[in-house]
């Protein structure tokens, strides 16, 4: 297998050592994932993911999804590539069983999807909407729409998408204009145009269901005034076989930076008054049932940062063992030696590494909450809501850090388009943005998040953290988080919103060391365990004292940010 994508020993470690999912596969729920079944499908989602998928993303890339007068298609080689996905029943790992799924850990799902994604960014991005649509129908739909519906968007047969913004609305949801008026028949008349629709159309499936955000008549302004319903591209007759069209079109795709094989779609709605969609939820119900989507998203959003991270380290490592130039400085023997071997490219690798590893522990961590919350654990369902922003935002803001750190390791041929090295750069950069931008993310942590339950959700996290870290610096910048974030929730909301992103920066450092640290702990194979040692002490001793000195700005007030007019800046 190419070295090139699967991360499987470490996906393995971090599966069993920060997700724990030994301890999940001890309940009834979740009793199939034994090791014999982790095993084969960490080991048969590597080979698909490398033989399979890994091919098609150059293609992706250069090529990518096209608006055609028969709707978006994909380039050659994808939609043989989407088939075998189906059959080979990689998106039913996480659905329950009751729902056309093999009911296995939310975690061992986002492993598979992790392989899959950093062997094609952009065509994991398909599968990762449906997994958000599925979870919309199991926790708000009704027996009968989850009859007819989630089977087929289990096996991936029928994709999903979530149709949220609108051209006037941006991240404004309570903005958005889209109707829906009842038709006398249970049924409802959808009528809108959306934009910023990934995989809003193509050729890869039979059916795609839209999740769509819309008003009701005489429904109270703002979010409060949001109903979600589901919009088939192809209605279904009374059997659940696909029928009519159903008046969905397909307006324009967006010319982007990267993602090339993700096509992002406007779409209008009902142009021709014939668009039928179906309440997902009581209505005004939209946002409880779109957050049920979104913070399923936002994981799998910070899961690509991980997926990129590690693409983007490994072909810099591979880069830097061929590349061979200069001596070594100070070395007696003049011969040039591999670009690995200077100092400054071994510091840029192993921060690619580290970061890496630490996204990757944040978001495992993360996903293991929502096994332990589907289990009926009320702590973990607390610790959720604090990592959701954390593992959105930072995997992503590291994500982006690694992508770059990749191209400079490449020197001039990182800026060359032939080598690679600059599609994760531009793959990433929108990974901060949806979902609620990485800004979002970090006003959702000092205004809501913190208080919590009165502030316990954070204390327990903050606790936990204190009650095993061994290092000074990690110990100190636990401290610091803990006194920011005390002041934080007393704080105005200028002030608060002024500090949430370094304070949120500073905490996900925090729960990555802390992460990291005891990962150090655990014992593995010699050269395992000799990598591991190494990039945890690189995080601990450089990453960590890093983060120590964004105190400063999460102690500053805003006055400072409005001390002068933007337009003044560029005078």
């Amino acid at each position: 297998m190419s070295t090139a994508i699967a991360a499987t020993s470490e996906i393995r470690f971090v599966l069993d050592h920060v997700a724990q999912i030994g301890h999940l596969a001890q309940s009834e729920r979740f009793s199939a994932a034994s090791d014999d079944v982790i095993e084969a499908i960490m080991e048969g989602a590597a080979t698909f993911a490398t033989e399979v998928w890994a091919p098609l993303n150059h293609a992706g890339d250069t090529v990518g999804a096209k608006w055609t007068e028969q709707g978006v298609v994909l380039p050659d080689g994808y939609p043989e590539a989407y088939r075998a996905y189906v059959e080979g029943g990689w998106g039913t790992i996480g659905v329950p069983e009751e729902h056309g799924g093999q009911g296995l850990p939310f975690t061992l799902q986002t492993a598979v999807l992790e392989l899959l994604g950093t062997a094609n960014p952009g065509f994991a991005l398909c599968p990762t909407l449906t997994v958000g649509a599925i979870e919309a129908l199991v926790h708000h739909g009704t027996p009968e729409q989850q009859a007819r519906f989630l089977p087929q968007l289990a096996t991936g047969a029928w994709t999903g998408t979530m149709n949220l913004t609108e051209p006037q609305a941006g991240s404004d949801v309570g903005a958005l204009r889209a109707q829906a008026v009842p038709r006398g028949d249970g049924t409802w008349s959808i009528k809108g145009t959306k934009i910023f629709i990934s995989f809003g159309d193509h050729d890869l499936a039979d059916n795609i269901v839209h999740l769509v955000l819309a008003r009701t008549p005489d429904a109270p302004a703002g979010t409060r005034g949001i109903s979600l319903f589901l919009v088939p591209k192809f209605r279904l007759d009374k059997e659940g076989h696909l029928g009519a069209f159903n008046d969905v079109k397909v307006v324009s795709i967006e010319h982007k930076l990267g993602l090339h094989a993700s096509p992002t779609c406007v779409l209008s709605f009902g142009d021709n008054d014939d668009c039928v969609g179906e309440l997902i939820g009581p209505e005004h119900g939209g946002m409880r049932a779109m957050f049920t989507m979104m913070n399923n998203a936002r994981l799998n959003v910070g899961l690509q940062g991980v997926q990129i991270g590690e693409a983007a380290t490994r072909k810099a490592i591979a880069y830097a063992l061929d590349r061979v130039q200069s001596a070594r400085s100070g070395a007696t023997d003049r011969k040039p030696v591999r670009i690995a071997d200077h100092p400054d490219v071994r510091r840029m690798l192993m921060r690619m590494a580290a970061q890496t590893q630490a996204a990757r522990a944040l978001v495992y961590y993360a996903a293991a909450q929502v096994d332990r919350t589907t289990l009926g654990d009320a702590a973990a369902h607390e610790r959720l809501e604090i990592l959701t922003p954390l593992a959105k935002a930072h995997a992503t803001d590291l994500g982006n850090e690694i992508a770059s750190i990749g191209v400079q390791v490449h020197g001039g041929m990182g800026y060359v388009e032939e080598t690679g090295a600059a599609q994760y750069f531009r793959d990433a950069r929108i990974t901060p943005i949806y979902e609620g931008t990485n800004g979002i993310q970090a006003a959702d942590l000092v205004g809501r998040k913190l208080g919590m339950g009165n502030g316990s959700a954070f204390a327990s996290l903050i606790a936990d953290m204190r009650e095993t870290s061994q290092t000074a610096a990690l110990t100190e910048l636990i401290d610091l988080c803990d006194e920011t974030g005390r002041r934080l929730a007393g704080a105005d909301a200028d002030d608060r919103l002024a500090a949430s992103y370094p304070f949120l920066t500073m905490l996900s450092v925090a729960v990555c060391g802390w992460l990291m640290e005891s990962q150090g702990r655990a014992a593995s194979d010699e050269d395992f365990w000799q990598a591991k040692k190494a990039t945890t002490a690189f995080y601990l001793n450089q990453i960590v004292p890093e983060a120590l000195g964004l105190a400063a700005a999460a102690r500053a007030s805003s006055d400072e940010l409005y001390a002068v007019d933007p337009a003044l800046l560029v005078a």
